[in-house]
């Protein structure tokens, strides 16, 4: 019984930490492209997460010790493999933290402009500044409240659904989509599945048990998946043509303000304990691995993100569309050349796959910089 709760604890450890801010883009995207794309897409890109975080699984279980990615690429690939794992990270974890500011901010204006006013940049501040003060002091109590910020997301969704359920519209879902947006869900899906990070963790839960940590692995890759087509399908349901990029305040004018406050507030404790959670990741990253003073540390994991804000990037598709595309892409690069290091035989998918991931930056930091 006890194996049975941990394979439980570790599917919905990978599944519930997958599925973050990524998720908000998605009806957005769907609506700009149809809903057969981004099936497809969902489908493809699930498919070759899978794979990529069963490759991981390979590596780690033929390791010793529980590591991380920077300390598996520095026993596979060296020192230099280790320090390009760390500055990958380090721009993953800047993106995504501008990323949450950028929609925290956006979801608190939302909940408290109609009753304090203000503009947009007040709001985003004040998100920011909070972060960046639990940043600074190291609190690990918003790990503890991160879960049940997971649990109010998903309590505002059930909402959602129940009290629209008489303004669904079928007719939303049929817009064939615009070719010209043909390549904009890839960023954005592989960063709203990239869970890699997740599998040493799922390790050290199931023991090194390989066969229970490619079930986990499996499941908590193929739910968030699924998770993210029906969510789409709601939203776009809905909304329509009326989606926003961040796929709340298009639903105003469709539901009550209570339910759209609701979803306010669920959006913020759901992306400021993963902005907090983030954040703390980022400050180790470059305090330990890169060797950087803690102070020094803290100021570019809190200042850089928002210092980018002011100057203009403030676009959250063009945000996790550049991140999930060009700083996780590279780690499944580094994933794909430390399985390659450890396979008796070179697999012929190997350099496909990098590819795949490097077109996939090409076209992202052209996109980003358009």
């Amino acid at each position: 019984m006890k194996s049975v709760f941990r394979s439980i604890y570790a599917v919905s450890m990978i599944a519930g930490l997958t599925i973050g801010v990524g998720i908000f883009s998605l009806p957005y995207i769907t609506g700009k492209v149809g809903i057969l794309t981004m099936f497809l897409y969902i489908m493809a890109l699930t498919a070759l997460v899978l794979f990529v975080n069963l490759l991981f699984v390979e590596v780690s279980l033929k390791t010793p010790n529980y590591l991380r990615l920077a300390g598996y690429a520095r026993m596979h690939l060296g020192e230099f493999g280790k320090y390009i794992a760390a500055a990958f990270s380090a721009i993953e974890g800047l993106g995504t933290i501008l990323a949450y500011i950028v929609i925290g901010g956006g979801f608190l204006y939302g909940l408290l402009s109609p009753f304090l006013g203000g503009n947009l940049f007040i709001y985003v501040f004040l998100y920011f500044a909070v972060g960046a003060i639990y940043i600074f002091l190291g609190s690990k109590a918003i790990s503890k409240i991160n879960f049940a910020g997971i649990l109010v997301f998903f309590a505002a969704i059930f909402l959602v659904f129940f009290n629209g359920l008489g303004s669904l519209k079928l007719s939303n879902l049929f817009f064939l989509g615009d070719s010209s947006h043909l390549f904009l869900p890839y960023g954005a899906i592989l960063f709203a599945l990239w869970g890699a990070t997740m599998v040493p963790e799922a390790e050290e839960i199931l023991q090194s048990d390989r066969k229970k940590i490619r079930r986990a692995v499996i499941l908590g890759t193929v739910i968030p998946g699924a998770f993210y087509f029906l969510f789409c399908l709601m939203i776009l349901a809905l909304s329509g043509g009326q989606t926003s990029p961040e796929a709340i305040s298009g639903l105003q004018g469709i539901l009550g303000g209570r339910v759209i406050a609701f979803m306010f507030l669920a959006g913020i404790m759901a992306t400021f304990t993963s902005y907090v959670s983030v954040g703390l990741n980022l400050k180790k990253v470059l305090w330990y691995d890169m060797k950087v003073k803690e102070s020094v540390a803290w100021l570019i994991t809190c200042f850089v993100p928002f210092l980018l804000y002011l100057l203009g990037f403030n676009n959250f598709i063009k945000i996790i569309g550049f991140v999930g595309a060009f700083a996780l892409a590279m780690e499944g690069i580094l994933i794909v050349l430390m399985y390659r290091k450890i396979s008796i035989k070179r697999p012929l998918f190997i350099y496909p796959l990098i590819l795949i991931f490097v077109a996939g930056m090409i076209y992202e930091i052209i996109y980003f910089l358009w």
